[in-house]
């Protein structure tokens, strides 16, 4: 018997996948007991996660159906948990970038003003990570822990919160780029150096630097995840 968690997931994903087309009906409260074998109440509060997230709305004498995806909240953390889920696309991989370089480059200038020396501990602490890699996943998880270091060393806690809202489909990000080149070791060693720039730059309180710094790092980052996901 699946879980409310479960069939959240296997709903949402369907829905994101292209599989449930916006307009689309849900299947009626007999038609999912049959599936997930759970009573009305636990299948009520699954339509409700799903409208909270907004993709599904219910219609008296209709059902529950599929809203198009301008609808959806795409910082929901499980909305990019099953999206990435999905596999990275270019699409999808040309949104992520978009929004980083909308934000992450204003969160390194402010980090430039605001980083205390704990701050700066904890940014070097990932630096070193990335220095000290193992493989694919433990590169990309201190990467990932670079940029959200950094988001909270701007001192603007909704800079810290989006890149925790975005950390999952980020992390996926992170390591597509890393498998592009991570077995060359010359541009492995050039991404690593571009984030000792944004790093050097924070800590030396220069905010132009920064934030030029951060626009440069994350476009070699989106070019090396875009060879990889053409090359697949």
């Amino acid at each position: 018997m699946a879980g409310h968690t479960q069939i959240v997931a296997i709903l949402g994903s369907e829905i994101l996948s292209g599989a449930r087309q916006p307009g689309s009906r849900l299947p009626s409260p007999e038609e999912m007991y049959s599936t997930f074998g759970v009573s009305r109440v636990v299948l009520r509060e699954v339509t409700r996660t799903l409208a909270a997230k907004g993709m599904v709305k219910s219609k008296t004498k209709v059902g529950t159906l599929v809203l198009n995806s301008s609808h959806w909240n795409w910082l929901d953390p499980e909305v990019l948990t099953w999206r990435s889920s999905l596999g990275l696309d270019k699409d999808f991989l040309d949104h992520v970038t978009q929004l980083r370089l909308a934000v992450e480059p204003a969160a390194a200038a402010q980090a430039a003003r605001n980083r205390t020396d704990a701050h700066l501990a904890t940014i070097r602490a990932a630096l070193g990570s990335m220095h000290d890699r193992e493989d694919y996943d433990s590169y990309a998880q201190a990467d990932l822990e670079f940029h959200v270091a950094i988001g909270t060393a701007s001192g603007n806690p909704l800079f810290r919160s989006l890149t925790s809202a975005t950390r999952v489909a980020l992390f996926e990000f992170l390591r597509v780029m890393v498998i592009s080149v991570f077995n060359e070791e010359h541009t492995l060693a050039i991404s690593y150096t571009k984030h000792a720039k944004v790093f050097e730059a924070i800590a030396a309180q220069d905010v132009d630097g920064a934030r030029t710094a951060m626009i440069q790092l994350l476009e070699h980052g989106h070019t090396h995840a875009t060879s990889q996901i053409q090359s697949s």
